[in-house]
């Protein structure tokens, strides 16, 4: 059974190569040769009763002769590519790419066309992902990706470069709509360029590595009020800057290795010769954890993916309402970062949600033993889930047995429409959200 599926995959990869590379040398003239020339090929041995085995020879001569033709180009150019750091899932991505013509001679009807690092994936992936299919499992599903695509990572467009003289520098502009967040890596730019009957294209490659992070889709949430108060937080000042009640002086007294240096008092130093510092109060600030559950079999899980965006809808919210943000997840390992003013950023949050993948070889009992380990310090949790089951349900119930507020968002399937039974949310039905993928900006509207 393992060979076959290697004997499949082989089969892909080959399948998948030959249509990029006709898709790119072929143009559009040329495609259409190239579909009568495969259609003459199917009814030509019926010699008999049609002439369309006539066709297919003044159709294939075409073709011949259009890519011998190619072979004569000869260009030399560089190029430069202006993209910017960050892109966003589904959102078109605008960006210049330099190209200069270092030869001598007028450079005219050109076509640029950007190097993607191979979006193919492994044979594990590969497998995994079928293995889904053949369950009847739906698979991530967004614009581009609902025709056998899955493992597309972005839709390009194919801009004409204007003429360009002698050592002259033209400016592209290029429009890349990405499908799939996470690092989006170029390898070059190619230069194409019809042959003279316009049916196949000849190519001129240049290195132009870059890479774009492309963050997760967020969506616009309406004023929430979010659950808890101010809570107490070891560690001080260290912890946070102007952040609640944290510049509370106390008394002065004498420094102490490992004192910010910024807590020394030089008036005091200069009177006393030796080194004061100034001790503050206790630190009361608003803490929230979001808890975003990774926890699936199915390796491009539509629901997952909803709930990624869903968590980085809240990660920029949150930062406006001034409160401290702590990111609780389980990958490879468990994952706790954190951001508010003085520490991390929201957009540091997204890119490390930009590439949080689904976690399969550990059960949720990791996560939830995390994020029980670390309330007694938050305000507030906030729970993304992927499922409602029984585990979950328990895990939202000991966050409740603890005196936790909580606001949970469980992300279901398209078209799952079954009111889900809040079980321990049941007391408070306005803190409890079922986001239906495909739904999900009208579902966190709804949310107060």
């Amino acid at each position: 059974m393992k060979l076959i599926w290697r004997i499949l995959y082989f089969s892909y990869r080959i399948v998948s190569g030959l249509r990029y590379w006709i898709s790119r040398r072929f143009t559009g003239a040329g495609l259409t040769v190239l579909t009568g020339l495969l259609a003459a090929s199917l009814m030509g041995p019926d010699t008999e009763n049609n002439v369309s085995y006539q066709s297919f020879t003044f159709l294939l001569c075409l073709l011949l002769m259009a890519m011998v033709l190619s072979a004569f180009y000869r260009g030399r150019f560089s190029a430069r590519r202006l993209a910017p750091r960050f892109g966003t899932v589904g959102s078109p991505l605008h960006y210049r790419v330099l190209v200069k013509n270092l030869s001598n001679r007028f450079q005219t009807g050109l076509t640029l066309l950007e190097d993607l690092e191979d979006p193919r994936p492994s044979f594990a992936a590969w497998h995994a992902a079928k293995v889904a299919e053949d369950r009847r499992v739906k698979s991530f599903r967004i614009a581009g990706r609902k025709h056998g695509r899955p493992f597309r990572v972005a839709s390009l467009t194919k801009p004409a470069v204007a003429p360009a003289g002698p050592q002259q520098e033209v400016e592209v502009p290029v429009e890349l709509t990405p499908l799939r967040r996470g690092a989006l890596r170029f390898k070059g730019v190619t230069l194409a360029r019809a042959d003279a009957l316009g049916l196949f294209r000849a190519f001129s490659r240049l290195p132009a590595p870059h890479t774009v992070m492309i963050l997760p889709r967020r969506y616009p949430l309406p004023p929430i009020e979010l659950p808890g108060t101010m809570r107490y937080q070891a560690g001080g000042v260290a912890l946070a800057s102007n952040v609640g009640q944290s510049d509370e002086f106390v008394s002065l007294r004498d420094y102490r290795n490992g004192d910010p240096i910024r807590h020394i008092h030089w008036r005091s130093w200069a009177k006393a010769g030796k080194p004061v510092v100034k001790e503050f109060e206790d630190e009361f600030f608003v803490r929230h954890a979001l808890v975003l559950d990774t926890f699936t079999d199915h390796p491009n899980s539509e629901v997952f993916e909803e709930a990624v965006s869903v968590a980085a809808s809240f990660a920029c919210s949150i930062q406006t309402q001034e409160s401290l943000l702590d990111l609780l997840f389980v990958g490879a390992e468990p994952y706790c970062f954190t951001s508010g003013r003085g520490l991390g950023s929201s957009e540091q949050m997204l890119e490390i949600l930009a590439a949080v993948q689904p976690c399969r070889d550990k059960l949720f009992s990791s996560l939830s033993h995390v994020v029980l380990e670390h309330v007694r310090s938050v305000s507030g949790c906030i729970c993304v889930l992927i499922d409602w089951d029984k585990e979950r349900r328990d895990f939202v119930q000991k966050l409740r047995n603890l005196g936790v507020p909580l606001l949970v968002a469980v992300v279901v399937p398209p078209g799952d429409k079954l009111p889900l039974d809040s079980g321990p949310m049941r007391d408070e039905p306005h803190k409890f959200h079922t986001i239906e993928v495909g739904h999900a900006e009208a579902g966190l509207a709804k949310m107060e």
